[in-house]
């Protein structure tokens, strides 16, 4: 029997199970947002490390290859421990608080739900799978399943009624069959369940009628997720959001009760900018037809540059082409930043050359999947070269040392936070070419200018004053 056949199965018996029995308007809404990185249990320096190195790979190889898609507030930011910054936001009536992990390289926004919620593989650390907070619909009054006819539904099954809906007659206004079951994949796992339509309650606004996804089910997802990509269903599109920014607290605090801010847009500022920031626009996103590259956000990478030296990537690499391969997404999903290889083999050359008065410490890049890595016990000072990216316009973003190198553990060696895929075998070039992961974006004031269609930063300090 096929493992979705039995997913819908299941999700049909616990739904039957599951279900029975406006305001003054802020033009900004404010969220704490914190990181998410698993601490290892064991006393294996490398584990942890090696766990995101993993993880951004195939969350790379999830971005690269995904299938077709099935005024101000403000919310802090945590960062957790398995790789991602987490957000806790209220649905129902009365409200229900759940963490979600800000996701801008998706759009449903989704949490554990019912009673009979099961995450497999969830046995993180920090986490017991059975404790997993989950949301009650029945507990809920404005809580409702979402019709198939609802327009809703087609964002994620396509607007085409007769193909979500087939025992839906034509036209018909009294269709009573639920929206289909969905089921999502991601890089590291998998969730599926049921849409619901419900309120998103902050402290001065409410967000009638929001979708968001009851999942029943999920594989190594022990969070639920905040789709801030650019899909009709994402937080983003459905609350019209002008623009929203981020601070990502440094993964040093992973799992602490430090917090920094995720700030929504709701009213328009026209083309005003925030001091302090450089701005690039965002790129067109391709025309291919996979309808995933439609939710990212493209930026028009010009150049890499290592120690002052200009790292001649290929176009192809830099900009897509109309197929959708090639070019660079910035994604708050993903730990580590990702190149395709050979975009990678010449930015790693550059360092080798650059560094090459320590020695490689090839038998950490084996135990922590991260490389090149470098000897550095005896020196006093270590001028390592600086690492630029550089945006159409000019705006460029100087990373500081430590979102591109990392100290393992209690030794005197340094790695190189950029990963690829494998060195054998032939190189695919599906999907984007490099994505910006967030460990590359610790301690900067990150900005999505949606009105204006464009992608601001600046380096910020992002723990707060005591």
């Amino acid at each position: 029997m096929a493992l979705p056949y039995i997913i819908l199965l299941s999700l049909t018996l616990i739904y039957q199970a599951a279900f029975t029995s406006s305001a003054f308007t802020p033009n900004t809404i404010t969220l704490p947002l914190s990181p998410l990185l698993t601490k290892p249990q064991s006393s294996d320096p490398f584990h942890s490390l090696k766990l995101a190195a993993s993880a951004s790979l195939t969350r790379a190889h999830h971005l690269k290859h995904r299938l077709n898609a099935p005024s101000v507030a403000t919310t802090q930011v945590y960062p957790k421990s398995y790789g991602g910054y987490s957000i806790d936001l209220n649905f129902g009536t009365p409200p229900q608080t759940s963490p979600f992990v800000l996701d801008t390289g998706s759009s449903l926004v989704w949490f554990p739900c019912t009673s009979r919620y099961l995450c497999s593989h969830c046995l993180f650390p920090n986490i017991d799978p059975t404790k997993i907070h989950t949301f009650i619909p029945k507990n809920s009054s404005t809580s409702r399943l979402l019709g198939c006819t609802n327009p809703k539904c087609g964002y994620l099954f396509g607007s085409d009624l007769q193909s979500r809906c087939p025992q839906c007659k034509p036209n018909s206004q009294n269709c009573s069959l639920t929206c289909p079951p969905y089921i999502i994949q991601y890089g590291l796992g998998s969730t599926a369940g049921f849409l619901l339509l419900d309120n998103l309650n902050f402290p001065e606004k409410i967000v009638p009628q929001f979708l968001v996804g009851c999942s029943i089910l999920s594989i190594r997802q022990p969070s639920g997720i905040a789709g801030f990509g650019r899909g009709q269903e994402s937080l983003p599109s459905q609350m019209a959001l002008k623009r929203f920014s981020y601070c990502l607290l440094s993964h040093n605090f992973d799992d602490s009760t430090e917090n920094s801010d995720l700030v929504l847009q709701i009213s328009s500022t026209g083309d005003t900018k925030t001091n302090g920031l450089s701005y690039t626009p965002f790129h067109p996103n391709p025309s291919a037809n996979n309808p995933a590259f439609q939710e990212y956000y493209y930026l028009s990478l010009r150049k890499v540059i290592v120690g002052g030296k200009n790292v001649k990537i290929p176009l192809s690499f830099l900009e897509p082409g109309s197929d959708g391969n090639g070019g660079t997404i910035v994604d708050s999903g993903s730990t580590f930043t990702f190149m395709e290889r050979p975009a990678y083999d010449l930015v790693v050359k550059e360092f080798v050359k650059q560094l090459g008065n320590y020695s490689r410490a090839e038998d950490v890049e084996a135990q922590s999947g991260l490389g090149p890595c470098f000897n550095i016990s005896g020196a006093k000072t270590v001028n390592f070269p600086k690492f630029t990216l550089q945006f159409k316009g000019g705006a460029k973003m100087t990373l500081p040392v430590e979102n591109y190198f990392s100290l393992i553990g209690d030794s005197e060696v340094v790695c190189l936070t950029v990963v690829s895929d494998g060195g054998a075998g032939p190189v695919t070039t599906s999907g984007p070419a490099i994505i910006l992961g967030n460990y590359q974006q610790q301690n900067f004031h990150i900005e999505y200018d949606l009105e204006n269609e464009r992608f601001g930063f600046g380096p910020q300090s992002c723990k707060r004053k005591a």
